[in-house]
């Protein structure tokens, strides 16, 4: 019996252990005023519960995320979520009081946990705002944690070697977008600045590898829209601080 009970007790040892390191997230999902003469504003985030400080700096992110979004007076000072959501219905009131035929504005924003290991834990958010013209603009962000420093990390803090890991992306990117290695990194249409390829401003992990994605007008035209590339952990590891099994 007792030989039986330490088998238990060792395949129990470590699925404990990967329950305990995961973040406990809610649902938070908020709407804007609700009126004739209103801005649609639909927001659906993850909220941390725990109580860490990492759960703390990704609720304060996303929370600057979403006023980043929504706020368009560079003069108001906005603390918070329903400041924003005010901030973007009276911008549009204002606005509609001068114009009449003014469409109405709509912004929708969502994020969700996409990644999560013992070290690191990346939230993606997707939003899509119509302010007037033509059409809207959607973009999507990556924010990536580190769970045992409670810090949001930047870009450059996920390698440990950031200039192989560009040459590596650089040389992927021309092979996936059929680019010859030789030749300008434009020469099929992009609209990289100065003729040289860069890193995307959004890099997260994902359950596929590293994602890099280039939203609409960081490198291409609206019409071709976001452009994403996804490189293998098992190729990648190489440059990372915080390797992945593959």
């Amino acid at each position: 019996m007792k030989k039986y009970f330490g088998l238990l007790l060792i395949l129990w040892i470590p699925f404990g252990c990967e329950t305990e390191q995961k973040l406990t997230f809610e649902p938070l999902e908020l709407h804007g005023e609700s009126c004739g003469n209103c801005p649609e504003i639909t927001i659906a985030l993850p909220h941390a519960l725990d109580d860490s400080n990492v759960a703390t700096a990704i609720n304060r992110s996303l929370r600057e995320e979403v006023i980043a979004l929504l706020s368009f007076s560079d003069n108001e000072d906005i603390e918070n979520v329903d400041q924003a959501m005010a901030s973007f219905t009276e911008s549009y009131k204002e606005l509609k009081t001068k114009f009449t035929d003014e469409i109405g504005w709509e912004a929708k924003i969502n994020g969700e946990v996409i990644y999560e290991d013992e070290h690191l834990v990346t939230i993606v958010v997707n939003s899509y705002t119509f302010t007037g013209g033509a059409h809207g603009y959607g973009s999507t962000s990556y924010l990536n944690f580190d769970k045992a420093k409670g810090t949001e990390l930047e870009n450059w803090e996920l390698f440990d070697d950031l200039e192989g890991f560009e040459k590596f992306a650089e040389a992927k990117f021309r092979i996936q977008e059929k680019i010859p290695q030789d030749g300008n990194i434009n020469a099929t249409g992009f609209m990289f600045e100065g003729d040289a390829f860069h890193l995307s401003n959004t890099i997260g992990y994902t359950k596929d590898g590293v994602q890099l994605i280039y939203n609409q007008y960081e490198v291409a035209s609206y019409a071709d829209g976001p452009i994403i590339l996804t490189l293998p952990y098992a190729e990648v590891n190489l440059f990372l601080k915080r390797k992945v099994k593959s």
